[in-house]
C-alpha cells in the first residue's frame, strides 16, 4: 500500500507539473500573435517608410530624357548623331558646350521633344550637354552626358570632284579621293550614291585605296543632273577609322562637246551634239616625246600658268627644265603627269597644221599675255568647260592610263564595272 500511495503522489505532481508546462506553452503561443510580432519587430518603423517612398514617389517626375551619344562615348560623329530626346514629358531647356566652355547653338523642336545642335560639330572636341524636361505634373527632371567626338586621326573624308552647283561637260566623271586608305571599300561604296536625271546606270570604280570615280557607260547626257550623296558619316572604313561626311552635292552637264585631235592631219575637229563647229590647226607632240592617245578629260583651266619641264622629267644635263615657260596662255590640263592643250606664241605660226613639235602637249596658236580672243587658243579656251572631253588620235603613243587624270573613258563598260566593290 505505501509503495502505491506514493506512485499516485508522484503521478498528481508529474501532472500538476505538465499542467504548468502546457500553461506555459499556451502563455507563450499567446505572446506569439502575428500583429504583436510585427510591432515588436518594428513594423510601425516599416509602415512609415512605405508612406515616405509613396510621397517621394508623388514627387518624382515621370519625364524620360535621353541623351545620344551616351555619356562617356568616343568617336562620336560631328554630323547627325547628337540629339536629346524625352518621353513622357517635354523638353524645357537644353544646353551644350565644349570642355572649354563654348557654346554650341541648338534648338528645340516644335513640339518640345526632341532637341538637335544647328550645325556640325568639330572633331576631336569633348561636348557637355545638360537637359532639363518636366512631365505633364510639372515636376522636373534632369540629365547630363559627356562626350568626345572622332578624331582626325580615326577618320576619313573624301575630296569629290566637281564642284556643287557647278555646270561641267559630258566627259566628268564623279572622282573622290580619300585622305586615307580605306580597305572596306564594300561599305564606303554603298554610302556614296550617283544617280543622273537622264536614267543613266552609275557604277563606281576604285582605282587604288583613296580613289573612288563614278562615270556611266557613254558620256553624260546632256542637259542632264547629277547628285552625288554621301553618307558616310559613321562608315568604318579602315579599322578604326570612321566617315564623317553627310552631303548632298548636285551639278549641271552642259552641251555635249568633244573635241578630236588629229596628229596625223595636225588637226583638231570641235564638235557639239554631233556636229563639227570648228577646225582648228595643232601641233602635237614630236617624234621623240609624243602626245598619249586615248580618250582625256579637261580637268582644269588656267588662263596663263607656268610650264617646267624639269616637273615631268625633261631635264638638261645641269637638272634644269629643258623648257620653262612662266606664262603659258590659255592651258588646260588633260593629264596628272602633266599633258595640256594651250596656247603657243612662241612657235612660228606655220608649225600649227604641218609640223608636231611639243614635248607631249596639244599646241594652239596664240599670242602672249593671253589677251587676243581671236586667236585659235583663246576661241577654243572660252568655248571649253571642265568636264569636256578631247580625244587624241594618231599620235604612235600608248593610250593614256585610266587613272592618269579623269580619264576613265579609256576603260570599257566591263573592265569599269569589274572595278566596283558592290
Amino acid at each position: 500500500m505505501e509503495k502505491r500511495v506514493m506512485t499516485d503522489s508522484k503521478r498528481r505532481r508529474g501532472l500538476m507539473a505538465a499542467s504548468a508546462l502546457l500553461g506555459g506553452v499556451l502563455v507563450l503561443s499567446g505572446c506569439s500573435d502575428g500583429n504583436a510580432k510585427a510591432d515588436g519587430d518594428g513594423g510601425g518603423d516599416s509602415s512609415s517608410q512605405a508612406k515616405v517612398d509613396e510621397a517621394a514617389a508623388k514627387k518624382t517626375s515621370e519625364a524620360q530624357i535621353k541623351i545620344t551619344p551616351k555619356d562617356g562615348s568616343d568617336n562620336a560623329s560631328i554630323n547627325n548623331g547628337t540629339a536629346v530626346t524625352v518621353s513622357k514629358g517635354r523638353l524645357t531647356s537644353v544646353t551644350m558646350q565644349t570642355a572649354e566652355g563654348t557654346a554650341v547653338a541648338g534648338q528645340i523642336s516644335a513640339d518640345k521633344k526632341s532637341w538637335k545642335p544647328t550645325g556640325q560639330l568639330q572633331r576631336a572636341t569633348t561636348y557637355k550637354i545638360a537637359a532639363e524636361a518636366a512631365d505633364s505634373e510639372g515636376r522636373t527632371a534632369h540629365e547630363n552626358a559627356s562626350f568626345t567626338t572622332v578624331s582626325p586621326a580615326n577618320s576619313f573624308i573624301g575630296n569629290f570632284t566637281p564642284e556643287d552647283g557647278s555646270t561641267v561637260g559630258v566627259g566628268m566623271p564623279v572622282s573622290i579621293n580619300f585622305n586615307k586608305a580605306i580597305t572596306n571599300k564594300a561599305a564606303v561604296q554603298k554610302g556614296i550614291t550617283v544617280s543622273s536625271s537622264s536614267g543613266q546606270e552609275v557604277v563606281g570604280h576604285w582605282f587604288n585605296a583613296n580613289r573612288l570615280d563614278f562615270r556611266p557607260e557613254s558620256y553624260w547626257t546632256g542637259g542632264s543632273t547629277v547628285t552625288l550623296k554621301l553618307a558616310l558619316d559613321g562608315v568604318e572604313g579602315a579599322s578604326g577609322v570612321y566617315g564623317v561626311q553627310q552631303k548632298t552635292v548636285t551639278f549641271k552637264i552642259g552641251r555635249n562637246q568633244v573635241s578630236i585631235v588629229d596628229a596625223k592631219t595636225k588637226t583638231m575637229k570641235v564638235t557639239q551634239d554631233g556636229k563639227t563647229i570648228r577646225t582648228i590647226p595643232i601641233s602635237a607632240g614630236s617624234p621623240e616625246n609624243k602626245t598619249y592617245q586615248g580618250q582625256m578629260v579637261i580637268s582644269e583651266k588656267f588662263k596663263e600658268t607656268r610650264m617646267d619641264g624639269s616637273t615631268v622629267g625633261f631635264t638638261n644635263d645641269d637638272g634644269k627644265g629643258e623648257y620653262d615657260i612662266k606664262d603659258v596662255p590659255h592651258a588646260m590640263r588633260l593629264s596628272s603627269s602633266g599633258t595640256f592643250i594651250h596656247g603657243n606664241y612662241w612657235g612660228a605660226k606655220s608649225i600649227f597644221g604641218a609640223v608636231n613639235t611639243s614635248h607631249g602637249c596639244v599646241g594652239l596658236s596664240d599670242t602672249k599675255g593671253a589677251g587676243d580672243k581671236n586667236t585659235p587658243a583663246a576661241w577654243f579656251y572660252d568655248n571649253s568647260l571642265i568636264g569636256d572631253v578631247v580625244v587624241v588620235k594618231n599620235t604612235g603613243d600608248k593610250t593614256i592610263a585610266p587613272d592618269n587624270g579623269l580619264n576613265g573613258w579609256n576603260l570599257n563598260w566591263t573592265a569599269w564595272k569589274a572595278g566596283s566593290a558592290v
